[in-house]
């Protein structure tokens, strides 16, 4: 007697194992620099890696195709959460972006549960309305943009301005990339170019400070130590007890948002153009999944969505440390330690790894042998 095996000998066969191979690396990196800088961080950052990989296995086992008809509710529960930050939101350092969970008094951010609900509805509408030859027509560009821009002003209202423009990039550079006809982005960059300084009349005291001070001939104090770190470490970097600008806290932030200062004054300029080369092949593997997908449109979609948010995120993040862009807080991805940026990376690739795993069709079928190799 035959007995039944768990997994499929074809679902392994389209799993992608060059992606956790690229990931790896960065959380080892992760691990080394968080440990080096605080003990009690680093059994934080071990927790939430451990969390992770559990939260990458849940998502890439739920069958999103077969209940692909839920999506919709999964967005919409997503957007009732946003809502819900404006009625009855926590307020922290002057913004309104957190929900306090009753009886654990525990608080989630609404705002970063949003982004796999984002890909996976944007993936669900171009799945549904596929692009014609010539690109989406303005009708179509409509419908998606309700969809892009109904989020963009919840998460801006809270404030959390990066967010919000992490997230309307993510949303049209997907179009961009599926297909929008050429007059339509020609348009949106007149009207753009145009309202630019109205724009910038509306920002908080607090985010025109951020612009002041990049275009400050001498930059702030959280950049000035970030520079001195980065240059110290020269061509390949300090030993951890010579690296006295994070030793001696005078990088701040050191295991967040100045992470990549600290990493090339321990590994400097050699260890430097290691780890953004090291993101280059993450970003552009992704990408060639999503490009080699052709009509299979959840692959391209949720491809393009985190290729394009691990490029944001990442060069937002280096170039701030080097004074070549505005210290908005974002992290270096899945480097930085904090919990909430870690988990949402591994939710969005345990779902990218099961739309390129389950891509076909028996793979749903009950009857398939679903069994232990």
């Amino acid at each position: 007697m035959k007995h039944p095996r768990l997994v499929d000998r074809r679902i392994l066969t389209h799993f992608d194992f060059f992606l956790p191979l690229l990931i790896l690396p960065l959380i080892l990196v992760s691990l080394t620099l968080v440990r080096e800088i605080s003990p009690a961080l680093f059994r934080k950052e071990l927790f939430y890696i451990f969390l992770g990989m559990g939260v990458f296995v849940l998502f890439f086992l739920i069958p999103w195709r077969a209940i692909r008809w839920l999506i919709p509710f999964f967005y919409w529960g997503t957007i009732a959460l946003l809502v819900s930050v404006d009625l009855f939101g926590v307020t922290r350092l002057g913004a309104q972006r957190w929900l306090e969970l009753p009886i654990v008094g525990l608080t989630i951010q609404p705002s970063e549960l949003f982004k796999p609900a984002f890909l996976l509805m944007l993936g669900y509408l171009v799945n549904e309305h596929p692009p014609p030859p010539q690109g989406y027509g303005l009708k179509e560009f409509l419908r998606f943009s309700f969809h892009i821009l109904l989020p963009f002003v919840l998460i801006a209202k809270e404030p959390d301005l990066g967010t919000a423009l992490v997230l309307l990039i993510i949303g049209y550079g997907t179009l961009f990339l599926i297909g929008v006809n050429w007059k339509i982005w020609a348009s949106i960059a007149v009207v753009l170019a145009f309202a630019a300084p109205f724009m910038y009349n509306h920002l908080h005291d607090y985010q025109k400070k951020r612009i002041h001070d990049f275009l400050s001939e001498k930059p702030s104090y959280h950049v000035q130590q970030s520079i001195i770190a980065i240059g110290s470490g020269g061509m390949t970097g300090k030993p951890k007890e010579e690296a006295t600008q994070t030793q001696l806290k005078f990088l701040p932030i050191a295991s967040s948002d100045f992470i990549f200062a600290y990493f090339v004054e321990r590994f400097g300029f050699v260890g430097a153009a290691a780890l953004i080369a090291l993101y280059a092949t993450l970003i552009l593997h992704i990408l060639s999944l999503g490009i080699h997908a052709r009509g299979d449109y959840y692959i391209r979609v949720t491809a393009y969505g985190i290729a394009l948010l691990l490029f944001v995120y990442t060069s937002v993040n280096i170039l701030m440390t080097i004074g070549l862009a505005p210290v908005v807080g974002v992290p270096l991805p899945l480097v930085s330690h904090g919990g909430s940026s870690f988990i949402n990376f591994m939710v969005l690739f345990g779902i990218l790894e099961n739309f390129i795993a389950f891509r076909f069709n028996f793979l749903y079928n009950h009857d398939a042998k679903i069994t232990l190799l």
